[in-house]
């Protein structure tokens, strides 16, 4: 197949590229903004035409959740109207499409895991505007997978793990928050998941990917300075109202995992193996 991978300079877009090595049956065609812009129609149907594209991995997103709130066209051209361009692109073409969402389409209220049938409610503009680019995806591609992850990082650009070592050896003390719990998501652990739909043949409709476990930011940092073997800076928890942030975020976001894990019959590694494997790398 020829596939099309969508912010190839991105976290998940640079594990997606690691193990495309490990898959050599297909042609690649890696793009982020400088080789192909999402935001431009034409520019994706020339593309998806010219190189007989048959399925699209869409990586690419406005990921800066605060910013988001001050940039709210931007975040609508590149999480609701450049994916519904990919998907109609590829759709024509009687292809498939990948589209990577999140748990902020969640308003976090929930006290048990959510499944792929609960009720969206984002209370975010990046939550609003990724779950805007859902629908969009599933109104012009019948063959289009929605996988939705959460606390998302890697050995590659900006994340939690990386600023939290990097502010580990620089303080003395962190406050971090412990009222919001989670999962974290090692890209690679869902570049995995995603090569295996791709070998297995997409079967469409909405999943949910992140590691295994329940945690709180607070837990995941000291588990981080744990692991990194950093020991000189004190972690101290801190309540969400003590540190606020101009978007809301979900106090609650633990994603059930049981459908990917049935229908692709993968297994999800837990959240601290997969991060003691991150944490080695770096």
């Amino acid at each position: 197949m020829n596939i099309l991978i969508t912010g190839c300079n991105g976290q998940l877009g640079n594990e997606m590229q690691l193990l495309e090595e490990s898959h050599p049956q297909h042609s690649y065609f890696n793009t982020d903004v400088a080789e192909l812009d999402i935001t431009n129609q034409e520019a994706i149907e020339t593309f998806v035409e010219e190189h007989h594209i048959d399925g699209i991995v869409n990586c690419a997103a406005y990921t800066a959740v605060d910013k988001a709130e001050d940039n709210e066209e931007l975040c609508t051209k590149l999480n609701a109207e450049a994916p519904a361009y990919l998907a109609a692109a590829i759709g024509k073409r009687g292809g498939w499409m990948i589209q990577i969402s999140t748990d902020y389409v969640f308003d976090g209220t929930q006290h048990t895991p959510y499944t792929e049938e609960a009720d969206t409610c984002p209370n975010s503009v990046y939550g609003k505007t990724k779950l805007v680019g859902e629908l969009n995806v599933q109104k012009f591609c019948a063959q289009s997978m929605i996988i939705r992850t959460a606390w998302l990082y890697s050995t590659f650009g900006n994340n939690f793990v990386k600023t939290m070592i990097r502010l580990g050896k620089e303080k003395p003390e962190l406050g971090v928050i412990f009222d919001q719990i989670g999962t974290p998501t090692y890209a690679r652990d869902l570049a995995v998941a995603i090569f295996a739909a791709i070998e297995q043949g997409i079967v469409p409709g909405v999943y949910h990917f992140s590691n295994e476990g329940v945690i709180s930011w607070y837990d995941f940092t000291k588990a981080i300075h744990r692991i990194a073997g950093i020991t000189t800076c004190h972690v101290r928890p801190l309540h969400t109202s003590e540190y606020p942030t101009p978007a809301k975020r979900p106090h609650y976001s633990v994603l059930d995992k049981t459908k990917i894990k049935r229908v692709y019959g993968i297994e999800i590694p837990y959240w601290e193996a997969s991060l003691q494997a991150c944490i080695a790398k770096l």
